[in-house]
């Protein structure tokens, strides 16, 4: 997931050209693919096992039309581009016109970002729920159609949150915690790896590369919108029943607002416990697992909540 090209005022959600350009270069020399948006179920339920890489792109930002949709153009690689209505046309974002532009091109998405991209997580129903509406709305109207892909703006949501997003015909939604999609993720909370100028750095990209998806059945608790009566939660992943050398895994979290390794257990073989001694402080809490895999690549699975101050 990427927002920004080369404004680099914004280190936080940019990226420089030439970083973006040799994570191109990486991928291709990896004999990694794009997969195209528009097939993406297929390429979710296909067993084949090759390396492939959905690239999305956030918010819709003038700096993408600039300087990195040319380097898609040419070379055709396939995206998704999330806009959120409200913002089209303003200072610093991309026009209508220009989105229709990129639209016409068969290896691109349009996705739905919100109307207005404010914390919708922390509103009621009834606000969720009309924002969305009015940019499905305006979709039909500027581009002739809705969208089946919906990114959750700052990554955050709720089961309240999921559950309209399913509800207005969205098909699959994806969120900000790091991880690898594969067949057993939900539809509805799909992962990616955030990358930006301290994340996008070229060590960490390569190693990015070779990760593998953590195959799991449930996380619990469901809802990922923690209330302080919740907080620290009580997490439990119940993993698939053929990762090998699951006992080695390692889990790290911020609890506290403070990195560090995780107490974990396994109830029984494939079903981790782990206890969070401390309350998740500020905006967000994350767990971070990882499993060195046989083929030297490593099983990677974030989880991430929403801290509400209730």
């Amino acid at each position: 997931m990427y927002h920004r090209f080369e404004e680099n005022k914004y280190p936080s959600t940019n990226i420089r050209i030439n970083d973006f350009l040799n994570h191109l270069k990486i991928i291709e020399e990896n004999n990694m693919r794009f997969i195209n948006p528009k097939n993406f179920e297929h390429e979710l339920k296909n067993k084949k096992m090759d390396r492939k890489i959905l690239l999305t792109i956030d918010d819709g930002f003038s700096s993408f039309y600039k300087n990195a949709w040319p380097v898609l153009k040419k070379k055709k690689i396939p995206f998704i581009l999330f806009v959120s209505t409200r913002e089209v046309g303003a200072f610093n974002y991309m026009t209508w016109d220009q989105i229709k532009e990129i639209s016409k091109e068969d290896f691109v998405e349009i996705g739905n970002h919100s109307h207005t991209h404010e914390y919708l997580v922390d509103e009621n129903e009834e606000l969720i729920k009309n924002d969305i509406e009015k940019s499905i709305s305006i979709f039909k109207e500027k581009l002739g159609k809705s969208s089946l892909f919906f990114s959750y703006p700052f990554g955050e949501y709720s089961l309240k949150f999921k559950n309209i997003v399913k509800s207005l015909g969205f098909k699959y939604a994806l969120g900000q915690h790091s991880g690898v999609i594969d067949e057993t993720k939900d539809f509805y909370e799909l992962p990616r790896y955030p990358i930006n100028e301290k994340y996008g750095e070229i060590q960490r990209f390569k190693s990015l590369t070779k990760t593998l998806p953590f195959k799991y059945k449930k996380i619990y608790p469901e809802e990922r919108y923690l209330l302080q009566s919740k907080n620290p939660p009580n997490v439990k992943i119940e993993f698939d029943n053929n990762i090998k050398n699951l006992q080695n895994l390692s889990c790290y979290s911020n609890e506290a607002n403070n990195w560090r390794k995780s107490e974990i257990n396994f109830e029984n073989a494939n079903t981790l416990i782990i206890k969070i001694n401390e309350k998740f402080v500020g905006e967000r809490g994350r767990i971070n697992c990882s499993l060195r895999d046989p083929s030297g690549f490593w099983r990677w699975l974030g989880v991430q909540f929403v801290i509400s101050d209730r």
